[in-house]
């Protein structure tokens, strides 16, 4: 293979390896597969292009229209057969919009959308045909860093947490071998290698110099990676985790709700959204009827909706408030849970119960924000985590609710919760459904009983968009939209009405699990809490029961899509304050799969089965396994061909008449010529012994010259070593005398001597030469190219054949 060639080879695995950092992104692998094969396919096109010597541009097509022909295969329409067509570009550009969308909802790692994996493998591709053209054709391999930096760039830009370090490292080592791989190519082209006292370098033998460099370029790409671990900063570092504490700056000042660690709303997104359920956690409790775990809330809102801030406060090890001192009213009763998270549930705050008061088991660490009441950690997730609390629930009903007063105007939580941009529309809707209220719960229970199916509203994952309106106006006017709309919007139209609120993140209860909870990410839930003075934070959740698993519902905010229960109704989970047998029955329905064609679509709780994207990823790494094996599989075969030619054979006697030890008729194969032929076939395979190995073939020897040099080179043993001479003694007799070398054991010969050179050799020539045999290579490339050889002769030939006919001979000055 040509520099040129190798180049290209060469430049299309830095760009796999500059793609790592990717893999902090996705939840699955499924990117990388789709990347591997369409860089792969770009690859041999653009080689067997250099091959059959296209010009620059012809190469340059030949890798958009692969890199077009893999993505209509992988993202087909269904309008074409391969060939792109019409439809085909529309159905890419509605995957590029559904990627705009994901990327808006979605937190990382993300699932395998179409338009997020459409992005990725289109955006790869493009930077793999970039990378081609700057490195082998322009001979700028430096300026191909610059395609490789927009890939390092995204994770840094929608990775919110701290971006894993080793995917760039290994995106680095990709760029310096494209560099050496450049400057070796150079140094080939302009002459021979030298090592620093003069003598010639051979082609296996490495070269001192660059060696050194390699040393150079691996502590420089080890310094420029720990560096900037270890220098503090304002807010990072490893000095700067190590010598402070707490939360960091701005934990708690305002903002645009981007401040938290973690997008709350995308991540709930993407937990609804995912094609498959997850157990999350494991849940015991003494309570008959447990609510909502919740372990953070938006209270940030601007024109894009809620957002969640960085919490801030004390270690818990300091102690937990107790609700129960100051309230207005109330039935308070304690109890005790224990949780287990699965390693599937990564997150830097802990799920627990509204009002808990005391908390075991869950290391140092852990700070709790009080205006919050969130249980948070800097520095731990809560994967793997096993721990116990106390929690007290209180029971409330409408006519304590009703004794609430409400804020002063200077109140800070009435100031700090009722903020909202001005929109007429929400404003005018709020107007009319409160009017002639004069309490705040009647107020609010307005505003709640107005998200029903009587007014039009239905539960779905896809939402839609209205126009110019706002992201809040436009639910409210096509009244479609799941959890996260309902609670954002209900918290919203509380603050126009004057009334503190928020929105909540949690899970819903889950489903029973012998006589414990199991909750999944299908319990992934968002609902409002408001503030009453004297009662606290209040949950109100307005989303259809019907269409969350594990719903729950209480007297004081009851389901309104409910029908009227009866006494044979079975009861629900019940929230703060509720009556049992006040819950709808919707969630129960919900939990047991129901034929509601929303909440099936929603939830989908069945038994997982082996999708066909797992099948056709698993087949298409059995496919590129095999491919990989093709090398070392013809190389076996071959040696068993010469093996088997190579073994004595005894003549065969044939009986005329069928019967044994009747000599009638002999046919015996003459012995000179079989000794001939088995010589060459076992020369043949001693030849490509020494390619596999790395030993030198010089085709200008004597086969008794190239056995002794292999002695020497390879050093072999006293066995190996006289194996090596019979073998070159047997090719030599083949070739020069009358009669040949017969009686040898050629075949005893040529394994000892594979043992011997597998002895001597270091432990990648090894493996090589099993896996990727160069002797097999080195034959395909010598077909390929005698084979390209031919073309261009045949191709010139036709040329000369039709340029006789052409018209243009007919022309002045053309003939």
């Amino acid at each position: 293979m040509t520099g040129r060639r190798r180049l290209g080879v060469i430049a299309a695995g830095a760009t796999l390896l500059a793609a790592a950092p990717i893999s902090s992104i996705f939840d699955t692998w499924t990117w990388l597969l789709r990347c591997i094969l369409t860089v792969g396919l770009i690859a041999g096109a653009v080689l067997l292009a250099r091959t059959l010597r296209f010009p620059v541009w012809a190469q340059a097509v030949t890798e958009v229209m692969v890199l077009l022909l893999t993505l209509t295969w992988m993202f087909p329409s269904g309008h074409e057969i391969l060939i792109p067509q019409p439809a085909t570009f529309a159905h890419f550009a509605e995957l590029v919009q559904q990627a705009g969308q994901d990327t808006r909802s979605y937190g990382v790692p993300v699932p395998d959308r179409d338009g997020l994996l459409f992005i990725t493998t289109f955006g790869v591709g493009s930077v793999a045909i970039a990378v081609d053209l700057l490195t082998v054709v322009a001979r700028r391999p430096a300026l191909a860093g610059l395609p490789m930096l927009a890939i390092y760039s995204v994770p840094v830009a929608v990775y919110v947490d701290s971006v894993p370090v080793l995917p760039f490292i290994i995106g680095a080592v990709g760029f310096m071998w494209l560099l050496v791989s450049d400057n070796v190519d150079r140094v080939r082209r302009f002459g021979r290698r030298f090592t620093g006292d003069g003598r010639d370098v051979d082609v296996w033998e490495p070269s001192p110099l660059a060696a050194a460099g390699r040393r150079l370029g691996v502590v420089g790409v080890a310094a420029a990676v720990v560096l900037p671990l270890l220098v503090p900063t304002v807010s990072g570092g490893l000095l700067s985790q190590i010598t402070q504490s707490g939360s960091g700056i701005g934990g708690a000042g305002a903002g645009n709700g981007a401040g938290g660690r973690i997008n709350l709303f995308a991540s709930l997104s993407g937990q609804l959204q995912q094609s498959e359920t997850t157990q999350l956690i494991k849940l015991n409790t003494t309570e008959k009827n447990p609510f909502y775990l919740r372990f953070g809330v938006a209270d940030q809102l601007t024109n894009l909706g809620f957002g969640n801030r960085t919490p801030v406060g004390n270690s818990v090890n300091r102690g937990l408030p107790d609700p129960r001192g100051g309230t207005a009213g109330g039935d308070f009763q304690q109890y005790h849970a224990q949780i287990e998270v699965t390693d599937a549930l990564r997150q830097n705050m802990m799920p627990i119960y509204s009002n808990t008061v005391q908390i075991s088991d869950i290391g140092g660490g852990w700070s709790f924000d009080p205006n919050q009441q969130v249980i948070f950690s800097n520095r731990q997730t809560t994967k793997g985590k096993k721990y116990t609390f106390d929690y007290v629930r209180a029971s409330y009903t409408p006519t304590e609710l009703r004794s609430a007063d409400p804020l002063g105007r200077d109140n800070p939580l009435r100031t700090q919760y009722t903020n909202t941009p001005r929109d007429a529309e929400v404003e005018a809707l709020v107007a009319d459904k409160i009017k002639g209220k004069t309490t705040e719960y009647d107020k609010m229970r307005a505003l709640y009983d107005y998200f029903s199916k009587d007014n039009g509203f239905s539960y779905s994952l896809s939402t839609q968009s209205a126009g110019n309106s706002s992201d809040i106006a436009a639910f409210l006017r096509t009244k479609v939209g799941y959890c996260q709309q309902y609670a954002a919007a209900l918290a919203w139209m509380a603050r126009v009405a004057g009334i503190p609120a928020r929105v909540a993140f949690g899970f819903t209860r889950g489903t029973p699990d012998n006589g414990a909870w199991s909750i999944t990410n299908r319990n992934a839930h968002a609902w409002t809490e408001v503030y009453f003075q004297g009662f606290g934070w209040i949950p109100f959740d307005a989303t259809p029961a019907a269409n969350v698993l594990g719903a729950a519902r209480s007297d004081y905010a009851p389901d309104t899509d409910a029908p009227v229960p009866t006494a044979s109704s079975s009861t629900s989970a019940a929230a703060p304050g509720t009556n049992p047998s006040a819950a709808a029955a919707g969630p129960d329905e919900a939990d047991r799969g129901g034929n509601n064609p929303a909440g099936n679509g929603g939830f989908n709780t069945a038994a997982d089965t082996t999708s066909s994207t797992t099948l056709w990823i698993f087949g298409i790494v059995a496919l590129l396994i095999a491919l990989l094996l093709i090398p070392a599989l013809r190389r076996v075969l071959l040696r068993r061909h010469r093996h088997a030619a190579t073994v004595p054979k005894a003549p065969k006697v044939l009986s005329a008449s069928g019967g044994p030890g009747v000599d009638l008729a002999v046919e015996v194969t003459p012995e000179a010529a079989r000794a001939r032929e088995d010589a060459h076939a076992a020369w043949e395979e001693l030849l490509d012994t020494m390619i596999d190995f790395r030993i030198p073939v010089d085709p200008t020897e004597t086969p008794r010259v190239t056995a002794q040099r292999l002695v020497q080179d390879a050093v072999l043993l006293e066995g190996p070593a006289a194996a090596a001479t019979l073998l070159g003694t047997a090719e030599e007799r083949a070739r020069y005398a009358r009669q040949p070398l017969q009686g040898g054991e050629l075949t005893a010969a040529l394994g000892n001597v594979r043992k011997g050179l597998s002895r001597s050799a270091n432990r990648r020539t090894r493996v090589m030469a099993v896996l990727m045999p160069p002797s097999v290579l080195l034959r395909w490339r010598l077909a390929l190219a005698e084979a390209s050889t031919r073309t261009v002769t045949v191709s010139g030939r036709l040329r000369d054949v039709l340029s006789r006919f052409s018209p243009l001979r007919l022309l002045p000055g053309r003939r």
